[in-house]
């Protein structure tokens, strides 16, 4: 039987609106607004250019607080699988579609996509001009938006009523409750979960005993676990609005090697004293090419960001990545002591694996500066 088509809208903050037809949970299964005249999600509405990955996308934590629009006008033709989940469930406000597929093909799929939107309370628009939104933001930047059933003069409050990501801290709707492990390789690392990929996790997995702690863990209890590296994961929002892991991370240097990728980039950065500012409408997608500037070579890049950090500011560190879209930060270096970071995803879930080079420059950060206490105790690895 085909499925009744039950019309939504979509309006951004600025009043501009599209029309289509509401895919994912239903109004019972939704955490926002609801009511007998429709439900209503909202978020900051921010595009993404890949064309496969959508799932890894969607379980991406970087995306709290955000509705995700797929430029790609055909999502959910292989289905969903939860070993590529990114984390244990979605943390994104929904999911913008050209057009959902109404039949999986791939011998992976445990389920179609819409099932999975709907298993984990995740409201969806299609029938969405998704060529036109991608250039509306393009144009006009990422703004706050909502949509569902409600009648347009609602939809139109909500948008209007949407805070955004601006100064908020986010990593504390994605982080872990408490600290736990994975892996069993010879080296020792902590990670700080801001909001941390199963990607991320299984490459550090490959060379080290990986101890991964809440958002926020204090200093002084990471190096009570005397690791051979700390790691500063990816997450969502504003790092402005972090400040408690900028003091922990300002502490750590120096005592131990460092590597942030992401939302970790960022705060490496603030702490080394640079500063953040918000991009009109961010870097989401599987195709940015970044310059490394050692080498002159050329990467193509998974990112997903809204804030960047000031080039003019890094007075401690040195530049070694850059966009070659749009010509800012991709990749620093300290100058005084062991830390470096990369602004896009070199463990690519999904997205090219040009850059997963970075781990094993982090394994050979930790070979060749070994914290004080290591040598104290003759040595991790």
């Amino acid at each position: 039987m085909t499925p009744r088509i039950v019309e939504a809208l979509l309006v951004l903050a600025d009043g501009t609106t599209f029309e289509g037809e509401a895919i994912g949970a239903v109004a019972s299964d939704l955490s926002q607004t609801a009511n007998d005249s429709g439900w209503v999600a909202t978020g900051e509405v921010v595009f993404n250019t890949v064309l496969t990955g959508y799932q890894e996308v969607i379980t991406d934590p970087s995306y709290a607080g955000q509705i995700i629009t797929f430029t790609y006008p055909h999502i959910g033709n292989y289905g969903a699988t939860d070993s590529d989940n990114e984390s244990a469930r979605p943390f994104c406000r929904g999911v913008i579609v050209r057009e959902m597929a109404r039949r999986r093909s791939n011998w992976r799929s445990e389920g179609d996509l819409n099932q999975f939107l709907q298993l984990h309370g995740v409201p969806g628009i299609a029938g969405i001009d998704t060529r036109r939104l991608a250039r509306h933001l393009r144009d006009a930047g990422s703004m706050p938006g909502a949509f569902g059933t409600a009648d347009h003069a609602t939809l139109a409050r909500a948008a209007a009523l949407e805070p955004g990501t601006d100064g908020v801290d986010l990593t504390a709707v994605v982080t872990c409750n408490e600290r736990y492990s994975v892996g069993n390789g010879l080296r020792r690392v902590v990670a700080y979960d801001f909001g941390i990929k199963r990607a991320i996790l299984s490459q550090l997995a490959e060379f080290a005993s990986v101890e991964v702690v809440p958002a926020h863990t204090s200093a002084a209890d990471v190096l009570a676990l005397e690791p051979d590296g700390v790691f500063l994961s990816n997450g969502p929002g504003d790092p402005a609005a972090v400040g408690h892991a900028v003091t922990a991370i300002g502490q750590l240097l120096g005592e131990v090697p460092i590597f942030g990728i992401c939302l970790g980039h960022q705060l490496l950065a603030t702490a080394l004293g640079a500063t953040t500012y918000k991009l009109p409408f961010g870097h989401h997608g599987g195709n940015h090419p970044v310059r490394r500037l050692s080498t002159g070579s050329i990467e193509i890049t998974s990112q997903n960001h809204n804030y960047c950090v000031n080039e003019g500011s890094l007075n401690t560190a040195d530049l070694t990545h850059v966009n070659l879209n749009d010509g800012t930060v991709e990749g620093i270096a300290s100058r005084d002591v062991p830390a470096f970071s990369v602004q896009y995803h070199p463990e690519a879930g999904p997205g090219p694996h040009d850059a997963r080079y970075l781990f094993g420059l982090f394994d050979e950060l930790m070979e060749t500066n070994k914290p004080a206490y290591a040598n104290r105790n003759g040595g991790n690895a």
